[in-house]
């Protein structure tokens, strides 16, 4: 199996795309720092050892700007793909794009999972469950009964608010610059029946009122770039019981050096890849998947 980066396609490389096998792909902007491929196409290798039809499989790698997503969409699907991941900013973008989709993409309002249909595309969320299931590998805490702290608005943050209401957390604050985006997030959450307390601030100036005990998540994309601040200052908050920073690569951002200096435990978004790319890998393989052999490639990729 062929260790080199798998190249960044374009829109361009999608109109003139030819492929005979079986096609899938992360698609996002920044997308360079993705290493979906190396794990999906070492499950692959894994998998045709004992089920050859997977032979002709590959996932590939582009950049695809949000202006141009409801083409490249289109193109995805005329050119036979049969699954797409969406990264950083397509998630919520994607949603009117969808011929259908599953409760939980409804309820986070984002998708980063779609799957070809006939005459369309079908969105699905594993990154809920990559959460929860990351959390508890690295940390050693679930998101029921915990109070949350939130940091962004986005598709990332979206998929995060529904899994954390859905296993019953405590309470959950949620943080943003931008108000109006954090607004209609709100809006969106809170219902009429929803018992567990939801508030947002602003995370300019966090308020005195944050929990102190609480599982901080980054669904920002501040520290994507190594010169990027942390999205929130950890030193000003009440203390928190844990951080987590879905950001993978680099391994360490500014938000974890952070943690690691208030001797709080904390953990990248390394792990998170690895169980919503294998839940994704299962919706479109509908079959087992080796995690260990995604776990191992993206160890090796880094």
């Amino acid at each position: 199996m062929s260790t080199a980066p798998e190249p960044i396609h374009t829109l361009a490389d999608l109109e003139q795309w030819s492929f005979a096998g079986t096609a899938l792909a992360v698609i996002g902007r920044p997308i360079a720092h993705s290493l979906s491929p190396a794990m999906h196409n070492a499950a692959l290798a894994q998998l045709t050892k004992t089920q050859p039809r997977f032979c002709d499989w590959h996932y590939f790698k582009f950049d695809i700007a949000p202006e141009t997503l409801p083409r490249a969409l289109t193109l995805f699907h005329q050119k036979k793909f049969y699954g797409l991941n969406l990264t950083v900013p397509h998630k919520a973008l994607v949603i009117d794009q969808l011929e259908s989709s599953d409760d939980f993409v409804r309820a986070a309002g984002a998708a980063n999972t779609l799957t070809a249909t006939p005459t369309g595309w079908r969105g699905a969320n594993t990154d809920g469950f990559g959460l929860a299931a990351a959390l508890q590998q690295d940390l050693r805490v679930t998101l029921a009964g915990a109070p949350i702290i939130l940091l962004g608005a986005g598709g990332a943050a979206r998929a995060a608010a529904a899994e954390s209401l859905r296993q019953g957390c405590a309470s959950l604050w949620i943080g943003n610059r931008t108000s109006a985006t954090l607004g209609k997030l709100l809006t969106e959450l809170v219902r009429p029946d929803q018992l567990i307390p939801v508030r947002g601030f602003d995370l300019a100036a966090p308020p005195a009122t944050l929990p102190a005990g609480a599982v901080v998540i980054n669904a920002t994309s501040l520290g994507l770039a190594p010169s990027d601040p942390a999205p929130i200052n950890l030193h000003k908050i009440p203390r928190p019981a844990a951080v987590f920073d879905m950001i993978y690569r680099p391994p360490q951002t500014a938000l974890l050096r952070q943690a690691a200096e208030l001797g709080l435990a904390h953990t990248n978004g390394l792990a998170m890849l690895v169980h919503q790319g294998a839940r994704a890998l299962e919706l479109w393989t509908q079959g087992a998947v080796p995690t260990t052999t995604m776990q191992a490639a993206l160890s090796a990729a880094q």
